[in-house]
């Protein structure tokens, strides 16, 4: 018997008002898959992600985890995720080990394993030795992975990440992409991610789908879909450059990608990265 997908969505809808973010969407994520979910501003890629989280109902078509109903189910569904929103979700004012332990509380974590679990996950994105400073003197870079241990701290089947290293410096989005597929290494954990950097989707993703008007345009891995643009502008067999990610996100979105914020910062620069980032949707 074949195992279920990760994650499937079946014409699934959702409106806010007269204005429909997500107008029919049809994928599926395969298990121990990092997916990338691509698209511009409003795409509804967010929408999309907060019902698969249960976080927002279900209203039209179907969406599944792992074989459990999103709209049905609840409870089980969220047995199994991880979440690391676009919003800062990490407390200023408790150390890391205060913010992991708080997210081992919520996710139900049980008391005898809670210590062991919070160290597991702190060492799994290093910060052990930074631990038990407030989190309001970690980088942007530690404030995210700081994040991440939250959403590793009950052992999810599927993490997903909100555009996980949005205004943060190069050497930063490395550290924390590298400290995800470490842990994926480590347990075969299905990752789905949404970001703006066409780089990490190249590297990083096994397949990604470009959203556009709450639906998917084009879905495949990144070589396929290079290869695709390529042949689509007839040029095979020529000398012209062959196409990056960011060129099919082009022709998909019929726009240019725009600026994602700060390079960096510290806790402060983060909360008003996201925050910025939450209103462009």
């Amino acid at each position: 018997m074949s195992e279920d997908p990760a994650v499937c969505c079946r014409g699934l809808e959702y409106a806010f008002g007269e204005t429909r973010a997500v107008d029919g969407l049809d994928l599926t994520v395969g298990p121990g898959e990092v997916f990338g979910l691509l698209g511009p501003n409003g795409a509804g890629k967010t929408t999309a992600i907060r019902c698969i989280t249960t976080l927002l109902p279900v209203p039209r078509g179907r969406v599944s985890v792992f074989g459990h109903d999103a709209a049905t189910e609840r409870m089980a569904v969220r047995r199994l995720l991880g979440y690391v929103p676009q919003q800062l979700s990490a407390d200023s004012g408790l150390t890391g080990r205060e913010n992991v332990t708080l997210f081992a509380r919520v996710f139900d974590v049980s008391r005898r394993e809670r210590a062991r679990r919070v160290a597991q996950a702190l060492a799994a994105v290093d910060l052990t030795d930074a631990a038990d400073r407030l989190a309001k003197t970690y980088s942007g870079g530690m404030v995210r992975r700081l994040e991440l241990a939250q959403a590793l701290v009950s052992a999810p089947r599927l993490l997903i990440l909100d555009e996980p290293t949005i205004g943060l410096d190069p050497i930063a989005r490395t550290s924390v992409w590298d400290h995800i597929n470490a842990v994926r290494r480590a347990t075969g954990m299905t990752v789905l991610v949404t970001t703006h950097y066409m780089d990490e989707a190249d590297q990083y993703c096994d397949r990604v789908a470009l959203m556009h008007r709450g639906r998917v345009r084009a879905l495949g891995t990144s070589d396929g879909l290079r290869r695709d643009l390529y042949e689509q502008r007839g040029n095979a067999g020529s000398d012209e450059p062959w196409p990056t990610l960011e060129d099919v996100f082009r022709d998909v979105a019929g726009r240019g990608l725009g600026s994602d914020g700060d390079e960096g910062g510290d806790f402060r620069d983060v909360r008003s990265t996201r925050r910025t980032a939450s209103r462009l949707g």
